[in-house]
């Protein structure tokens, strides 16, 4: 394996290549659908991240994160990145709509795996040397659980309905089995030698596990924790993904440099793709069209034709990349301004007559002004107002956020009676 000559780098391959294995990541697609969408590659030599247009294969942006980057979990909405920094000990969270780190939050020592849930809302990290898994927030960015698991976790799967995790503990020979509504182990399911990457098939229903010294793929029934299938792949398979429809498996395998196709209905390998130089992971995009593979070695990203199975493009990317989690995911949604709407009630009736007014507006506001007619008014997303003095009165309401602010206002809208 080439050297990174920086020694922040050289720090790098001495953390990951610990009990006598190179660097190896876990890169599971996110299934997001939308326009094309781009790829976020960790650069754990460069301390930065590569974002490849997946729509032209260019770079276009690069983030710099914090030290030996590993890990990458990018949320449902494609708003958020976040990166885990195995050398400073946090997890960068990433705006992707200016490319750049919004925040920073301490984790466990050496974090290094990371995926999120479905709903967005929990992000969960592994740690190789407190044998743990941070259950992080994301509404408060705060660290709200650390769950106990094997020796020397790696990689982290999310079932698709979010009830599960999965980690591969490397030197236990296990996968952990977490229940994502306690936060505990609830399973542990024994697999070949140095499980390393791992992905959960699109129905919930398999689980798919890289050993890296048996070159093999363990397959585990999630109704039952047990291994059914295991088939024979290349030397030193690492990174694993699986197509949207769940019908084939990609493996990258680092010491042959190549990746094996898998049939998922008969768990044989189908085609073998010859790669770049030490490939640690692979993703498929969210049609399935193209496989993205992560060379170490090579400071590059190949893309694959999923039809012919024949590399059609190379991407030039950081110092020993890698990319441990969901490095594929959709546009930022487009810009959507605030549509102004309310409803009241009552709307008539004698004084002092109290109204409750509701907030109807579209677009996520994030700031309300209300005008009640009688010279009053509000801040408050919904508001009561009392109405002392007769008259018909206009309301009128202006909402605001990011994209721009909308007003409506309804004429004679809240009639107040003589007692």
């Amino acid at each position: 394996m080439r050297r990174v000559t920086n020694n922040e780098a050289s720090r790098g391959h001495t953390l990951l290549k610990a009990l006598g294995i190179t660097i190896l990541a876990l890169l599971i697609l996110v299934n997001i659908a939308g326009a094309e969408p781009y790829a976020y590659i960790t650069n754990a030599g460069s301390n930065t991240v590569s974002v490849i247009d997946i729509a032209i294969n260019k770079v276009t942006s690069t983030v710099n994160v914090g030290d030996l980057p590993c890990g990458v979990a990018i949320n449902p909405g494609g708003k958020k990145v976040y990166v885990t920094n195995a050398g400073s000990n946090n997890v960068s969270i990433i705006d992707t709509t200016k490319n750049k780190v919004t925040s920073t939050l301490d984790v466990e020592s050496e974090p290094f795996g990371i995926a999120i849930d479905p709903t967005g809302t929990r992000v969960y990290v592994t740690s190789i040397v407190s044998n743990t898994v941070s259950v992080i927030n994301t509404i408060t960015n705060t660290v709200i659980a650390t769950v106990p698991v094997g020796s020397y976790p790696q990689a982290i799967a999310v079932s698709p309905d979010g009830t599960r995790a999965y980690v591969t503990n490397m030197v236990s020979n296990s996968i952990s089995v977490i229940d994502t509504i306690t936060n505990t182990v609830t399973a542990t399911v024994n697999v070949d030698n140095y499980p390393s990457g791992i992905v959960v098939n699109p129905t919930g229903t398999k689980v798919y596990v890289t050993n890296m010294v048996n070159k093999s793929v363990s397959v585990i029934d999630t109704a039952t924790n047990t291994v059914t299938s295991i088939v024979a792949v290349g030397s030193g398979a690492n990174g694993i993904a699986v197509n949207p429809d769940g019908t084939k498996a990609y493996v990258a395998n680092e010491y042959t440099n190549n990746v094996s196709v898998i049939d998922t209905a008969t768990n044989k390998v189908t085609a073998t793709v010859n790669v770049g130089f030490q490939p640690i992971g692979i993703a498929v995009t969210p049609d399935g069209t193209k496989v993205y593979v992560v060379n170490s070695g090579s400071n590059s990203v190949f893309i694959i034709d999923a039809a012919t199975n024949k590399v059609t493009a190379r991407v030039n990317v950081g110092e020993s990349p890698m990319a441990l989690g969901q490095f594929i995911g959709s546009l930022p949604a487009k810009s959507v301004p605030s549509i102004a709407a309310f409803s009241a009630y009552p709307t008539f009736g004698k004084a002092p007559l109290t109204v409750r007014f509701d907030d109807k507006s579209t677009g996520s506001p994030n700031s309300w002004s209300w005008r009640f007619g009688d010279g009053k008014t509000s801040k408050s997303q919904n508001s009561v107002h009392k109405y002392t003095k007769v008259g018909r009165y206009n309301v009128s309401l202006k909402v605001k956020n990011a994209d721009g602010s909308n007003d409506k206002t309804v004429s004679k809208y809240i009639t107040v009676k003589n007692k």
